[in-house]
Formats: structure tokens, sequence, C-alpha cells
């Protein structure tokens, strides 16, 4: 079976510093804020500021990222974003994340709340910058 996939958004995330939690026994927890950014694609709109990624990382190689944070679209509409994963440092695999949204179901953005996304993860152009690509699949 053959996956089909359709590019929903790319985000430019900026983040700020990290805020470092550090080694609680079980993984190094470093809370990275998120405050601001662009959205364009099927969607265009802004990244709000306020958000953050609870990053952690363990001595396996390999972290759990989880992201929450809060899109305006051009239009007006706020949408939630959980972006979630297991990513391991050495893989060149490009499927990273499983982004979950919240839209309302009577505005124009609906569609978002079903379906399976998943998400690539870049460094962006400039520093602290993570540019995230949305996709669905079909």
């Amino acid at each position: 079976m053959k996956l089909d996939a359709e590019h929903i958004m790319t985000l430019h995330v900026e983040c700020k510093d990290s805020l470092e939690v550090k080694n609680d026994g079980r993984g190094y927890l470093r809370v990275i804020p998120i405050v601001g950014g662009s959205v364009e694609g099927k969607i265009n709109g802004e990244v709000v500021c306020g958000g953050a990624d609870w990053n952690t990382s363990y001595e396996s190689g390999i972290a759990h990222v989880c992201a929450k944070y809060l899109i305006k679209t051009t239009d007006g509409e706020y949408i939630d974003i959980q972006n979630e994963g297991i990513i391991k440092f050495d893989l060149e695999s490009k499927i990273k994340t499983t982004p979950r949204f919240k839209a309302d179901m009577n505005g124009k953005y609906n569609w978002l709340n079903y379906g399976v996304y998943v998400a690539s993860l870049d460094a962006g152009e400039k520093v602290g910058q993570v540019v995230i690509t949305v996709y669905k699949l079909d």
C-alpha cells in the first residue's frame, strides 16, 4: 500500500533560548519558548507568541518533543496545534512528528479536526528558527 500526502502548511517558528529544567533522572528537560513566526500554504497567518516545546533528551540518543502553540490565520481564526514526536538524532528520516489540530467546528478550518497529519522539522535560516512542514495523509 502506498500513502499519498498533501502539503497543508509550512510554519517558520521563532524560538527563544531554552529554559533548562535539566536532568530529572529520566531525561534532560528543556522548555523552548515559541515567540512568533509565519504560516504559509493552504493556511496562511502567524504563529502566536506564548507556546513552547517541552523537549526531553534521553541518554539513548532520542528525544521526546511536545510543542503546543496557536496560529492565527489571516482571516482571524485561531487554530490550536499540538505537535509531538520521538526523534532519533542520527536518522535521516524526514517525518519527525504528528501534529494534531483543534479548530472551530463551525469555522473555515474545521477540516483540520479530522485526518492523519505528519510533519518534517528542519532548522530555519535564522538562529532560533524551526521550519515545520505539515502534510495530510490520504
